[in-house]
């Protein structure tokens, strides 16, 4: 069975029905106990939802269908026949995503992490998901869209907006909003980029007809 990780519900609402899904809530530790806990009976795993812009041509939207995941922890390869598959059927732009255990906030941190990876984005689930698939033996891959782009810093409103279940946290929104009101504007600008990411994650999914799986 196919295995799923995401960061946020809001992704996870996005794969068909019946899809076993892990959602880490932006939090590596959390993850992490997820997939020793619930990974059990897993056949493939994916990597599925939002990511930061690394390269700097790339636009929100842009779907990536990764080929290796670089991290703090190691290296490990996706599958490359499900890669391609994803990358054919969507028009995913085949590459390297970057794991991190914290995201990349501002354009310097993001040059910094493109120099060290090459990749084309980073997100918080891949490197893990990988890393237990490869520990497992199991076939992996990762779908992601990207949200903010490489030029782009998110606020610190936008830092806190999770739940641990990850679902949207608009009291702590507010609170950081109270804090640094100058965040309101580019608070916007990330939330409509990260919903034209959804879209096009939602849009792939049509496209594979709901079979995101290793065929």
């Amino acid at each position: 069975m196919l295995l799923v990780v995401v960061g946020m519900q809001s992704e996870a609402a996005l794969l068909p029905r019946g899809t076993r899904v892990l959602v880490s809530g932006a939090s590596p530790e959390r993850l992490q106990a997820l997939l020793a806990k619930d990974a059990e009976g897993a056949t493939a795993i994916l990597s599925f939802g939002i990511a930061g812009g690394l390269d700097p041509a790339l636009e929100p939207g842009d779907l990536i269908a990764a080929t290796r995941i670089r991290g703090p922890g190691g290296a490990w390869p996706a599958d490359g026949p499900w890669a391609s598959r994803l990358a054919r059927a969507t028009a995913a732009k085949l590459g390297v995503l970057a794991g991190a255990n914290a995201a990349a906030t501002d354009a310097g941190a993001k040059r910094a992490l493109r120099a060290m990876t090459g990749a084309l984005a980073v997100d918080m689930e891949s490197q893990l998901a990988a890393a237990h698939a490869a520990r497992l033996g199991l076939p992996f891959a990762a779908l992601r869209a990207v949200a903010d782009t490489a030029t782009e810093t998110l606020p610190r409103a936008a830092l806190v907006g999770l739940t641990p279940e990850g679902r949207p946290a608009p009291l702590k929104v507010l609170m950081a909003l109270a804090r640094n009101p100058g965040d309101f504007k580019p608070l916007k600008v990330i939330a409509a980029r990260s919903r034209t990411a959804l879209e096009a994650l939602g849009h792939g999914v049509t496209l594979l007809r709901g079979n995101l799986g290793r065929v």
